[in-house]
């Protein structure tokens, strides 16, 4: 066999052990980051970023870069902006989507005049960051459709010069983007069938917006990724779980499609009567996920249990059977205690966090959003009582991407409210 035959058949292999590495990553925003870190490996591309097609321009989504990353410490994170940049020919990544071709560019700074795209060079004046090469792939779905771009930054050779992306790898990315193309295609209608089911909650209670439920599942992933990071738990399993918990975590308050608008949407402070009826949408969530796979064991401890306090004086408590909980709505003395400590499953303690920091720094129908700094006392004047103060820690921890995640999921500017 040719050196060119096997060089052949261990890039086939390559490919499709990628095909299999994302075939088990159903989360949106895990398989881009992956995506990309797959991308920029099989390139040995020292940055890279994706551009998810929105609207008719291109989203800024995912961004890498290693040179950055190895400035930070340990578990610290890339905090970058959000954008939009149009679909034309005046950018390498527009003109890649427009005209859905690949774009090899040995160096940025001598990209010809008579080109109609160009580099800008902002980036590298304000943070000292040198682009030489570039390489620019467009993803497209199965039916022809544009789910966006994929740009790799300075390749590297074997002393970590940056180096020109070589040609002869064009083929592969080829099929590299078409089996990326496939991945995204599969997560954005999982990520859709969820605001979907969440927004059947947010028909009924204004505060289950989308952007509400996006920023929870990826506060909880951040956190748990931070908590099994101190714990050194095996990255698969940490992995696997933070796709998992991103989706339940989203699917937290689906129980509330079955409590009264009356409550729901009641502006003012509940009686206890009505307090007894809103405690019920957990257990009303957590019938939902009777099917004992991963995603729905870990949904229904979710639903259930993300009202829990870890001093023991949340709800709903040992409930027993899911069926027959109705009742505690009314033999308020036959209530059980809630959950107390570590007997409240992990993932729930995590999406508790998640989901009051967002109400909190959320605007609504009956209060404004709080100040963050006010935000931040209540989160660390609770830990121990209503919060576990190791996830607390681990909350601290990765606070400025907590931050940035806000930022890439904001409430419209209007009310606040509207999907």
């Amino acid at each position: 066999m040719s050196t060119q035959n096997v060089t052949s058949t261990d890039r086939l292999n390559q490919i499709l052990d990628i095909d299999r590495e994302l075939d088990r990553i159903r989360d949106l925003d895990l398989l881009l980051e992956r995506l990309l870190l797959l991308a920029r490996r099989e390139a040995n591309a020292d940055a890279g970023t994706v551009y998810i097609c929105e609207g008719g321009q291109l989203a800024f989504s995912h961004t890498q870069n290693d040179t950055f990353q190895a400035k930070l410490k340990p578990g610290e994170k890339l905090v970058y902006s959000y954008f939009s940049i149009p679909i034309s020919d005046k950018s390498i990544a527009g003109f890649v989507a427009n005209h859905e071709t690949i774009i090899n560019c040995p160096d940025m700074y001598a990209i010809s005049g008579k080109a109609p795209y160009h580099f800008d060079p902002s980036f590298d004046k304000r943070t000292g960051y040198k682009t030489v090469s570039s390489f620019t792939f467009p993803l497209v779905s199965s039916d022809g459709d544009l789910l966006g771009v994929m740009q790799l930054l300075n390749a590297r050779d074997d002393k970590g010069n940056f180096v020109t992306f070589k040609s002869e790898d064009e083929p592969f990315f080829e099929l590299f983007a078409r089996f990326g193309s496939k991945a995204i295609q599969r997560a954005q209608m999982t990520r859709n069938l969820l605001i979907t089911i969440t927004g059947f909650a947010g028909l009924r209670d204004p505060r289950e917006t989308s952007f509400h439920v996006n920023r929870v599942g990826s506060y909880a992933m951040e956190i748990y990724e931070a908590w099994a990071n101190r714990r050194n738990m095996d990255p698969d399993e940490r992995d696997k779980n933070k796709d998992i918990l991103r989706m339940a975590a989203m699917l937290h308050d689906v129980g509330k499609v079955g409590i009264s608008d009356i409550i729901l949407k009641k502006p003012g402070k509940f009686d206890d009567d009505e307090y007894r009826v809103m405690q019920s949408h957990t257990w009303l969530g957590a019938r939902q996920f009777l099917d004992k796979t991963e995603l729905n064991s870990i949904a229904q401890e979710v639903a259930l249990y993300h009202h829990e306090n870890w001093d023991g004086s949340g709800y709903p408590g040992d409930i027993g059977d899911l069926f027959e909980a109705d009742k505690y709505i009314k033999d308020v003395e036959e209530r059980p205690p809630g959950l107390k400590g570590e007997e409240i499953p992990v993932f729930a303690r995590i999406v508790a966090i998640a989901d009051v920091y967002d109400a909190l720094g959320s605007k609504r129908v009956y209060k404004k959003a709080w100040d963050e700094k006010d935000v931040l006392k209540v989160m660390s004047d609770e830990s121990g009582r209503k919060f576990d103060p190791e996830l607390i820690d681990a909350f601290f921890s990765v606070l400025p991407t907590l931050q940035n995640i806000r930022e890439r999921y904001p409430d419209p500017p209007e009310d606040g409210q509207t999907d």
